[in-house]
């Protein structure tokens, strides 16, 4: 799942949550419109998901943000896919390492971004970070994302956003 503010990711978690039912009209639609598409590589589909009725928002022919995530919960990141599924080699097993959750860090102003407080931001066990190395922001930009794992989704995302609200964003 994911949480957008002003149409832009925020924060994004897995699994999320939902009923069979739910997965497996989401697996259905997401085959549809990739096998429609066509091509090689990883799509992300984007669904909204109501109980057990499930919307399409949008696809995107490659990684995308929301699965930032993968960078923390699972064996293959969303980039390995993608690679291998480009370069036609096996993806035999894709092992999750439980509930995951990664909180995107912005920087607003204009300036060059220079980061402090990296420390508290990884001091909590199971989190980590990267720093996008954009190098410079006009207005609002995400310039980092923290990643964590916890035994629930609560604990992930609880983790991640403290890691996010503790790393220094300073713009010069």
């Amino acid at each position: 799942g994911h949480l957008q503010v002003d149409g832009d990711y925020r924060e994004s978690w897995m699994p999320q949550p939902m009923s069979d039912l739910a997965l497996a009209r989401s697996r259905e639609i997401a085959r549809a419109i990739t096998d429609d598409l066509g091509g090689w590589g990883l799509f992300g589909v984007e669904l909204f998901v109501k109980g057990d009725e499930v919307w399409f928002s949008e696809v995107s022919p490659r990684p995308h943000d929301t699965g930032l995530v993968t960078l923390v919960s699972q064996e293959l990141s969303e980039f390995a896919l993608h690679a291998r599924a480009i370069l036609g080699l096996p993806i035999p097993v894709i092992r999750g390492f439980g509930p995951s959750a990664s909180c995107a860090v912005l920087a607003t102003g204009h300036g060059v971004p220079e980061f402090g407080n990296v420390e508290a931001a990884l001091a909590e066990p199971d989190t980590q970070l990267r720093l996008f190395g954009k190098p410079r922001v006009e207005g609002q930009r995400r310039v980092a994302v923290t990643l964590a794992r916890d035994t629930d989704i609560e604990s992930a995302r609880a983790k991640a956003c403290r890691a996010a609200a503790a790393l220094r964003v300073e713009l010069r």
